[in-house]
C-alpha cells in the first residue's frame, strides 16, 4: 500500500521522518510517496485533500478537519519556539526593552509565511488591529524586511537562528506572547491523516511515524545525508539547533497538555474566524 506524505524539508521534519521514509525501521508492508514542500503549499494542499497524510499548521487546521485526525505524533509543539517579529531597525515608538509593551502595528507593513499559518494566527492574537499583511514564502522575509519591502516580518524555521547575522532585530517572541496569556505550550505544526483511510493504517502509521522518531534520536546527534541535502543553507550547528528546538516529547507523543494547547488554539480560532466545529474526534484515539 502507498500513501502520500508531504512534510517540508527542514531539519525537523526530516529527522522525524527519515527513517520512516528511508525504510530504516520496517514500515509493515506500507510505502510512501513523499512530497517536500514550504508549510504554506502543504496547507493549500490539505484544504484540497490533496496528501493522505501531511505536515499542517495549527493555523489551517479547523478549515480541514472534516477531512483529516491529528495524529498523536510527528508534531511540532513545545515552549520557547514561537515565531518571532522583526524589523530592520528598532522602532523609535517601541523601545526593545519596554517588554511589557506591544508595538502599535494597524498601519505597518507586515510579512507572514502564509495566511494559514500557526505564524499568523499567533501574529493576529497578539495584533488584532494589523491589516497590512503581505504572505510570502518563509525563507523570502528576510530579505523583504531588510529590502524594506515591509516594516516587520514574522519569522519561523532556520531564520529564527540567523535573522540577528543579517542585522534585523527581534521586536517580540509571539510564542511567548502565547505562554503567557494561555500558560500552554504552543501548537505549531501537526501531522494529520485522512479520516477516510481505516482506522487500523491509521493506528500503525501513528506508530511507525513515533518509531521513526525514537529511531533518530538514538542516533543523534549524527545528521544523516537525508536531514542534510534537504536543509537550506544550513551549517550543521543551525541544523541541530532548529532539530532540538522543534523535536521533543510532543514530537513522540502529544500528550494530554499537548492535546490541551490544541484544543486552547481551536477555541480562538472558532471565537475570532467563525469557523464551524465538526462533530468528529480531532485526535486520533
Amino acid at each position: 500500500m502507498t500513501l502520500r506524505l508531504g512534510f517540508s524539508p527542514c531539519p525537523n521534519d526530516t529527522f522525524i521522518f527519515d527513517a520512516l521514509v528511508n525504510k530504516k525501521i520496517d514500515t509493515e508492508g506500507l510505502d510512501f510517496e513523499v512530497m517536500l514542500e514550504d508549510v504554506q503549499t502543504l496547507n493549500e494542499w490539505a484544504l484540497s485533500g490533496k496528501l493522505d497524510i501531511t505536515k499542517i499548521s495549527y493555523g489551517v487546521l479547523p478549515k480541514i478537519l472534516k477531512t483529516y485526525i491529528v495524529l498523536n505524533s510527528g508534531g511540532a509543539l513545545g515552549k520557547g519556539v514561537g515565531p518571532l517579529l522583526v524589523s530592520k531597525k528598532e522602532n523609535e515608538n517601541f523601545p526593545i526593552q519596554q517588554q511589557g509593551d506591544l508595538p502599535r502595528l494597524k498601519n505597518e507593513r507586515i510579512a507572514l509565511p502564509g495566511e494559514h499559518t500557526t505564524a499568523n494566527m499567533l501574529f493576529s492574537i497578539a495584533y488584532p488591529e494589523a491589516i497590512n499583511k503581505k504572505f510570502l514564502v518563509f525563507s523570502a522575509i528576510e530579505n523583504a524586511v531588510l529590502s524594506n519591502e515591509v516594516d516587520y516580518g514574522v519569522l519561523i524555521h532556520e531564520n529564527r537562528f540567523t535573522y540577528q547575522e543579517k542585522g534585523l532585530i527581534k521586536i517580540i517572541d509571539l510564542g511567548e506572547y502565547w505562554e503567557q496569556q494561555t500558560g500552554l505550550p504552543i501548537p505549531l505544526g501537526a501531522i494529520v491523516i485522512k479520516r477516510a483511510i481505516e482506522y487500523t493504517i491509521q493506528k500503525k502509521i501513528d506508530r511507525l511515524i513515533k518509531q521513526s522518531i525514537e529511531y533518530a534520536f538514538e542516533h543523534y546527534p549524527q545528521l544523516t545525508d537525508y536531514v542534510k541535502k534537504n536543509s537550506q543553507e544550513m551549517n550543521e550547528m543551525v541544523m541541530r539547533q532548529h532539530i532540538d528546538l522543534y523535536v521533543n516529547n510532543y514530537s513522540i507523543q502529544l500528550g494530554s497538555d499537548g492535546k490541551a494547547a490544541v484544543i486552547k488554539m481551536m477555541e480562538w480560532m472558532n471565537s475570532n474566524e467563525q469557523e464551524q466545529t465538526v462533530n468528529q474526534p480531532l485526535f486520533l484515539e
